[in-house]
Formats: structure tokens, sequence, C-alpha cells
């Protein structure tokens, strides 16, 4: 089992930036990838950003790609999402994900890939 606890959401002016962490505990945290993913009220569930196990890999959502960073620290269980320039089409509530199948490198753009997910944190940015 893995439990995965969001933080750091909340309201911005459009162009701020915040930094959501997502703290993990059950497992070795270096053992799986990780994920951020969002959903606007109204819209599916959308990829944001992915890291693999040792961080020598991240993919990012062309959205997001040159204002959102995924980080990750493993030896504080914890993967963090910079988010910068942020846009009202931004607002959203982001999950933090675990996928615990995929090779070392690897990482997933595709929910279903990921084993275990945290209660979300809302982000609002305001025009």
């Amino acid at each position: 089992q893995v439990q995965l606890v969001e933080s750091g959401g909340g309201l911005v002016q459009a162009g701020g930036s915040l930094r959501l962490s997502c703290a993990a505990s059950g497992r070795t945290f270096s053992s799986y990838a990780m994920g951020w993913f969002r959903q606007a009220p109204g819209k599916e569930r959308e990829f944001v950003a992915a890291i693999s196990r040792s961080a020598g890999n991240t993919y990012y959502a062309d959205s997001v790609k040159g204002r959102f960073t995924i980080s990750r620290d493993n030896a504080k269980n914890t993967v963090y999402l910079q988010m910068n320039s942020l846009k009202p089409e931004d607002t959203a509530v982001y999950y933090c994900a675990a996928d615990l199948t995929i090779p070392e490198y690897g990482y997933s753009s595709y929910s279903p890939d990921y084993d275990y997910w945290g209660q979300g944190t809302q982000v609002t940015v305001s025009s």
C-alpha cells in the first residue's frame, strides 16, 4: 500500500506561481514513478507531468511545458510540481499518483497505469 497526500494548492492570480507537494508513505519511494494529473469542473482528468523513479526522466503535457516543473526528493519521499506563469485554464483539482510497475527510467501519461492516488488539492487561478 502507498499513501499519497498533496498540499500547496490555493488561490493565485494569473501570472503567479504555486508549488504543490505530494508526500508518500508505505513503500520505498524510489521504487515507483510519480505523476501529476488534474481535473477541472465538467472535464475529464488529464495528465500534467511525470517523473521516473530516479528523477532521470521527466515528461510534460504540451499545455504546461515550459511553465511547470516536476521534481522529486527521494530522501524526503516527496514529489513536487512547481507551477509558474499560471493561467485561469490551469484551475483544477491536482492529483499526484504512483506507478509501481513501470521500469526504472520510464514514466507514463496514461492514468490507468497508476496504482495509487492522492485525495487532490485545489488550484484556482483568477484572471
